[in-house]
Order: structure tokens, then sequence, then C-alpha cells
């Protein structure tokens, strides 16, 4: 199972908004399944996704991992000391102890997913309420899918298990057709 959620951590006030952050950082939450995906192997995604050696113009937006064990913090470090070596330079991302993650706001949850009025309508149908949708593991995988990462291969074969109308599932190979999914960006 994977499932992830948008949302505000690192910071020190309660129920953070978009509109009230305070001190916090937008981040992500993932709930994954150790035997399919490697910590390490997020790690690694997290690292070709931006750049790390650029310091971030606000905490908002800072390049920041949170660790939930000695394990993930040895890892973490490791690959960013890995990455500064790679880089050549300094990499500006923190490494801290994960506390009190904040979900945002639902109109945040699997952006992608929600530009494309005709899937949301389906996922609507499925997921009435905002939790449940944002909580879905076939949302967040669409999700990524949406934003050109996956493979056609995986997507074409768990299709049917999205429970999508034909339609629908026309819509998505669309998508994910013009993103040229390659084998080499699985998740």
């Amino acid at each position: 199972m994977m499932r992830t959620r948008v949302g505000y951590a690192g910071g020190t006030i309660k129920n953070p908004t978009y509109h009230n952050l305070g001190d916090h950082t937008e981040t992500i939450q993932i709930d994954y399944d150790p035997t399919k995906i490697s910590y390490e192997k997020l790690l690694e995604t997290f690292w070709d996704s931006h750049n790390p050696a650029q310091r971030s113009w606000s905490r908002q937006y800072m390049s920041i991992i949170f660790f939930h064990n000695e394990e993930q913090r040895r890892l973490a470090a490791e690959t960013r000391d890995r990455e500064a070596i790679k880089r050549k330079g300094k990499i500006f991302t923190e490494i801290v102890p994960a506390g009190q993650f904040y979900p945002a706001e639902a109109y945040h949850q699997k952006y992608g997913l929600r530009r494309e009025p005709d899937l949301m309508r389906e996922f609507n149908e499925m997921y009435p309420n905002d939790n449940d949708f944002m909580n879905s593991t076939a949302a967040a995988r669409l999700n990524g899918y949406l934003d050109g990462y996956g493979t056609l291969e995986v997507l074409q074969a768990d299709l049917d298990s999205y429970g999508l109308s034909p339609g629908a599932s026309e819509r998505l190979l669309s998508i994910a057709k013009r993103w040229n999914l390659t084998p080499g960006c699985k998740f």
C-alpha cells in the first residue's frame, strides 16, 4: 500500500493552514510498504525531484526530510552526503525529527487529479468524504500518473483495479501517453 497526503510540518503553531502557515513547511506524508519500495529508494526519488543545492527563499518551500527513527535519519544523512559529492556543493536540505503532521486543506490534496474534472467526478462518487479521498491509494497513484510519474506498463496492468469507467480509463491512458512515461520512473 502507498498513500500520500500533502500538508504542513516542522513548525510550532497548532493547526496551520495555507493562509496561516506560521513557521511550518509544506510537505508530503508518505505511507509505503517497505517490502515493495525501500526508504532509500524514496530518498533517491526525493533528491532527483528537486535541486537541494539551491537555498530556499522561504521556510514554506524549504527542502526538508522528517525522519521517524534512527535508521531513517542515518539513511537521509548518507544520501544527503552522496548528493553533495555528486553535485559538488553544499546541500541545504534539513534533516529533522518528525513531529506533528497537519494535512493541508482538501483542495490541495491530489492536485493533479483535481485538475481533471472527468476523473474527479468518478472519484467523488467513490470517495464522497474528503478524508477518504485524501487517504485513497488509488487517488495517490492516479495523481502520480497525471503528474508524469510511473510507467505506462504498470498503469496498464493496474488500470482495472482503480474502478474507473471505460471513458475515464481512456482519458487517463491518453494523459499518461502524452507524458511519455518511461520504465525508469517507477513508484
